[in-house]
C-alpha cells in the first residue's frame, strides 16, 4: 500500500467534496472512510484512477451519511449528483483548502489546529507539541473547530496570515523528520508567492529555503542531532542558500517587516558564516529584538538569551533567561548550554540531563543525554 499516494491525494478529494456541498466535518469523516476501504483494497485490486476511485467512494460514504442523519435532511437538496467514476480533474487543491480551512469563523490557533489535522495529515499529538499545549487540550480545539464550521459553507477563505502560519508548522514538523512534509511545504509556500505579492509570503518562503538548506548536515549517520555550531557547512545547500537569500533581500527592501522575514534575516545570518565562530551574534540579536517587538513570543525570548549569551557572554545569556519562566519547552536545556559555556560543568551535566528527560522526542534525548555523560566524563578525569 502506498501511504505517501493516500496523503497526497486526501486534501484534493477533501476539497472536490466541500465544494460539492458537504461541510467540512462531515467531508473529512468520509474521506477518512473513503482511505480505510483503499487500504482494504487497494492492494488485491488497485484502481487505474485512485484519485477518482477515493472520490466516487468518499462521496457515497458522505452521502449515506447524510441521508442516516435525519437533522441534516433539508440540506439533501443542495447535493449534487454522485461524481461517475473515472479520471479526476488534474488540479491541485490543497492550497485553496489550506484558504478554506483558515474560515473566518473560526480563531486563527483554531483555524491553524484543524487545517495541520485535516490537510496537513499531523496527528493530534504532534499539533500539540507544536502549540506547547497538552495533547487533551488540542484535541478538544480541533472538536471544537469541527463543531463551529459543520454545516458552515466554505465560500468566504480566510486570510494569509493563518495559512502561513499553517504551513510554517507543516514545514517545521516535516523538518523535525517526524512527518517529511517540509519539501511540499515549500512547493505550496512557492505556488502562494507566485498567486500572491505579500512580503511575508516572500520571508516564508525564504526562511523555509535557508533552514533546507541546512537539512542534510543536521543528523549524523547514525541518525544523532548535529547542533549547528558543530554542522558540515560543505553539505549545505548553497543554491537554496542563494535563493533564499535574494528572495529576503527583496522583501525587506519593501519596509513592511513581519515576523518571518526578521526570522529569515536570523537564519541569513547564519548561513552567511563560514564558520560557527564567524556568526554575526550582535546583528542576530538585533534582529531577535526586532522578533520580540513583532511577536512578544515567550520562544522567540528562549532563542534571544542563546544570542545574547554568544554576543555578550553566557553570563548576560543567564540572566536573559532568567527574566523567562522557566516551565518554558527547552529552557533547562538553554540553562544547561549557558552554564557549560560559563565553566559550570557539575551544573550544566545535571541541567542536561533534567532537559533529556522532558525533551520531546528521541532523538533529542539521546542528544541532550550525550552532552551530560561527555561533561561528566570530562570532571571524572
Amino acid at each position: 500500500m502506498n501511504e505517501d499516494l493516500l496523503r497526497s491525494l486526501t486534501p484534493s478529494v477533501l476539497a472536490i467534496l466541500v465544494r460539492r456541498g458537504a461541510d467540512f466535518a462531515a467531508a473529512e469523516d468520509a474521506v477518512q472512510e473513503a482511505l480505510v476501504e483503499a487500504v482494504r483494497v487497494w492492494p488485491a485490486d488497485m484502481p487505474r484512477d485512485p484519485k477518482g476511485w477515493l472520490v466516487t467512494v468518499a462521496w457515497r460514504k458522505f452521502v449515506d451519511a447524510t441521508r442516516a442523519d435525519t437533522a441534516r435532511r433539508r440540506r439533501e437538496d443542495r447535493f449534487d449528483e454522485e461524481p461517475a467514476p473515472g479520471a479526476a480533474p488534474a488540479v491541485d487543491d490543497t492550497l485553496q483548502l489550506y484558504f478554506l480551512c483558515a474560515h473566518p469563523s473560526l480563531t486563527p490557533s483554531s483555524a491553524v489546529a484543524l487545517t495541520l489535522r485535516a490537510v496537513g495529515g499531523l496527528t493530534t499529538r504532534q499539533i500539540a507539541r507544536a502549540y506547547l499545549v497538552p495533547e487533551a487540550t488540542m484535541a478538544q480545539r480541533i472538536s471544537r473547530a469541527k463543531r463551529t464550521v459543520s454545516g458552515v459553507r466554505f465560500d468566504r477563505p480566510g486570510d494569509v496570515s493563518t495559512v502561513l502560519r499553517v504551513l510554517y508548522l507543516v514545514f517545521n514538523e516535516g523538518y523535525s523528520g517526524d512527518v517529511d512534509l517540509a519539501a511540499e511545504a515549500i512547493r505550496l509556500t512557492r505556488r502562494l508567492a507566485a498567486a500572491i505579492d505579500h512580503p511575508e509570503v516572500a520571508g516564508l518562503l525564504a526562511l523555509m529555503l535557508l533552514h533546507h538548506a541546512r537539512r542534510a548536515a543536521r543528523t549524523a549517520p547514525d541518525g544523532s542531532l548535529v547542533p549547528l555550531a558543530e554542522q558540515d557547512r560543505g553539505l549545505w545547500d548553497t543554491k537554496a542558500i542563494a535563493e533564499g537569500v535574494a528572495i529576503l533581500q527583496a522583501a525587506l527592501a519593501r519596509d513592511r517587516l513581519g515576523e518571518f522575514q526578521a526570522q529569515a534575516a536570523v537564519a541569513a545570518l547564519h548561513a552567511d558564516a563560514l564558520t560557527a565562530e564567524e556568526t554575526d551574534w550582535v546583528q542576530i540579536v538585533e534582529w531577535y529584538d526586532e522578533l520580540v517587538r513583532l511577536t512578544d513570543s515567550p520562544v522567540v525570548r528562549l532563542n534571544r538569551a542563546v544570542a545574547v549569551g554568544e554576543a555578550d557572554g553566557p553570563r548576560a545569556g543567564l540572566a536573559a533567561l532568567a527574566e523567562l519562566d522557566d516551565s518554558l519547552p527547552r529552557h533547562t536545556a538553554v540553562a544547561a548550554y549557558l552554564h557549560e559555556r560559563d565553566g559550570d560543568l557539575a551544573r550544566a551535566a545535571r541541567l542536561y540531563a533534567e532537559a533529556a528527560h522532558k525533551a520531546p522526542d528521541l532523538a533529542e534525548r539521546d542528544h541532550l543525554t550525550r552532552r551530560a555523560a561527555r561533561l561528566n566524563n570530562r570532571r571524572s578525569r
